[in-house]
């Protein structure tokens, strides 16, 4: 390889590894922020390369692992470590097909694991008031639009695509509809798996309020069950600007979007049924390990409840 110096971030790339960018661009069309983030992962590699004068070609995984380390070192996260192991990984399995290597020497080196941090929920007294909280809208019909997501995000524990993808009725093309008079929402969740959920009496009252209105909005022939103001389906970034605007108006202390009244759905069940897999099948999560996280949020609760209330809690 050429030489470069070390310290020049706006140095070329190699031509071998210019390659392997093009080709991403070109035939896996990766999208042009995942492009932003590998093309400095591989200018990097390419700088310890030439730091500890070998030519990439001829890296061994003890090159590779030392090189991780030093990314560490530096205090990058998890997530940036994982996304530069990647790029670096890409690289070396076009190589192989290109002939250019024997082996990947990044196979076998695994980022660190991120700490696992809990999903934010709110209280229930929160979530309530924001159930119950009026729009500042002028508009009766934007307030009954709005009163209705948020009773159906927290009161069916929906993703925020899971809502938007709601139609009005059930078809062929419809991926998610609401049978009123069988208080079931019928979603198309992550991975294209359907499942059913059952909608409460509030819920389905928001409903009916909207969908008397929701014709002052709709275009005509319009599927979608939440649409604009100008007639078209509700986007999710216009659900989440609504959700925060309604938080702050109801005087919530925290900026509000719609996961975390999927969060809080989830904890407060599981505060009040202690039924795992319940939620597990409610939430539609393939792995239950993905549901044990509320059981950390369950205890956090329990033990607050604790320091407030038993005379041994604390120290005096």
């Amino acid at each position: 390889m050429t030489p470069l110096p070390v310290d020049d971030d706006s140095a070329p790339l190699d031509p071998a590894i210019a390659r392997f960018v093009e080709h991403l661009r070109v035939e896996r069309r990766l999208a042009p922020r995942t492009l932003a983030l590998y093309e400095p992962a591989l200018r990097e590699l390419q700088q310890h390369a030439l730091s500890d004068r070998i030519a990439l070609r001829d890296a061994q995984a003890h090159h590779l692992r030392r090189w991780t380390a030093k990314l560490r070192e530096r205090g990058l996260g998890s997530r940036s470590i994982a996304i530069t192991l990647a790029a670096w990984r890409g690289l070396y399995a076009y190589w192989g097909r290109e002939r250019l290597v024997t082996h990947n020497p990044v196979d076998g080196i695994r980022p660190p694991k991120p700490p696992q941090t809990l999903p934010k929920a709110l209280p229930v007294e929160q979530a309530v008031a924001l159930a119950e909280a009026k729009s500042t809208s002028e508009s009766a019909v934007l307030r009954a639009r709005d009163h209705c997501i948020v009773e159906l995000l927290y009161g069916c524990g929906l993703r925020v695509g899971e809502l938007v993808a709601l139609d009005l009725a059930p078809g062929p093309a419809a991926q998610g509809w609401i049978d009123a008079g069988d208080a079931t929402a019928h979603v198309l969740g992550k991975g294209s798996k359907r499942r059913s959920v059952p909608v409460g009496g509030p819920a389905l009252r928001a409903l009916a309020d909207w969908c008397a209105q929701r014709a002052e909005f709709a275009r005509a022939g319009e599927p979608a069950l939440f649409v604009s103001q100008r007639g078209t389906r509700l986007s999710a970034p216009q659900l989440r600007t609504r959700l925060k605007a309604l938080a702050l108006a109801a005087g919530l202390p925290t900026d509000v979007h719609p996961h975390m009244l999927r969060h809080s759905y989830a904890s407060h069940l599981l505060q009040s049924s202690g039924d795992l897999r319940a939620v597990q099948e409610l939430l539609g999560h393939a792995n239950i390990s993905t549901t044990q996280i509320y059981t950390k949020l369950d205890f956090q609760h329990l033990a607050k409840i604790y320091d407030a209330a038993h005379p041994r809690a604390k120290k005096r």
